[in-house]
């Protein structure tokens, strides 16, 4: 007998279909108003803030492209994000290329390091697929720790530098900016992957492996390509992370870094994946208003919202709004 996580996100997956059952109308202004959000975001909140809920609403995206479409709860994607945030961050300072192509090289470094992880990984499910991807994220913790003349260990990599062919980047209002077209670029290759046949498929093999397996599809070489592909993305956001803190520690490959991304998807909703940008926007925000107010057990409150969204929200705030739309809409037309 195999003990299994139940990760499938049907309820919440609904906040997804809502919105693209919508009218034209509805989703062109969805779509403006989350852009109108965006370009704001620096003006309303402290821009270093601003450019943290960018990287961490790429790095949430990415883990539910696996949580909520293809069914695997990773505990390890810190790896990739950890990964990509040193080689952008070595690239960065001894290549002195604009810090694109540098998180660009991260991103390769943290797919390339997916598929080999993945190739094992994507044998288990559930707890066992968890816990094999942990494990992993633990031993490059473990090498980043010890390959001290090229991550100075403890002491992570600073000064890591902001070129863009000559331009003033120092200031996080403009940086913010900045990388804004790359997280959209990110943000858009996750839903055109989830809206593709690939994407359908991956639903299928989430909801029913065995008959996806029956019907000729290729279960496992899915599920690697989704996982190659998530970590891309949790690299990428990992690479603005780094350039945009200025500064690498151990603490981007950390375990606890791969819970805070669970715990971002949770809270936003689990297969909308929108819900993860919103999930990282409360999540970072709250962060930031609990160490400006002098609270030091911050992972306390974020720990304690996780449980009652869990217990009262299931959907997370994405999925329950897009929930209660859908309700209501229906009780109109009745």
């Amino acid at each position: 007998m195999s003990a299994t996580v139940d990760t499938k996100a049907p309820p919440a997956r609904s906040g997804l279909l809502a919105v693209a059952r919508a009218p034209g109308w509805v989703r062109y202004a969805l779509l403006a108003a989350g852009l109108l959000v965006a370009l704001w975001l620096p003006n309303g909140l402290y821009p270093a803030v601003a450019v943290d809920i960018l990287c961490w609403a790429l790095f949430a995206v990415s883990v539910d492209l696996l949580l909520g479409f293809t069914g695997l709860m990773s505990f390890g994607h810190a790896a990739f994000w950890g990964t990509s945030a040193y080689l952008t961050g070595l690239v960065a300072i001894h290549a002195g290329l604009p810090f694109p192509a540098a998180v660009l090289a991260g991103a390769l470094g943290a797919a390339l390091l997916a598929l080999p992880i993945g190739y094992l990984a994507v044998k288990r499910t559930g707890i066992y697929f968890a816990m094999v991807t942990l494990a992993f994220a633990q031993m490059v913790y473990y090498v980043a720790n010890e390959w001290r003349s090229v991550t100075q260990g403890e002491n992570g990599l600073q000064g890591v530098p902001r070129a863009f062919f000559g331009a003033d980047l120092t200031d996080d209002y403009y940086f913010y900016y900045a990388i804004l077209p790359i997280v959209l670029l990110g943000l858009f290759a996750a839903w055109r992957i989830v809206h593709s046949p690939f994407g359908r498929v991956l639903v299928g093999i989430r909801d029913n492996p065995a008959r996806a397996r029956a019907l000729g599809y290729p279960v496992h070489r899915y599920k690697l390509t989704a996982f190659v592909l998530s970590g891309f993305l949790a690299g990428l956001g990992g690479g603005l992370f780094a350039v945009g803190h200025r500064f690498v520690s151990l603490d981007v490959l950390h375990w606890t870094t791969s819970g805070k991304a669970v715990i971002v998807v949770v809270l936003g909703g689990i297969g909308t994946l929108w819900g993860g940008v919103l999930g990282a926007a409360l999540v970072v925000r709250l962060e930031d208003w609990l160490s400006f107010s002098g609270f030091e057990a911050i992972g306390l409150v974020t720990g304690g919202i996780f449980v009652l969204v869990v217990l009262l929200f299931r959907r997370g705030v994405w999925g329950t709004v897009a929930h209660l739309l859908r309700r209501r809409g229906a009780a109109r037309r009745e």
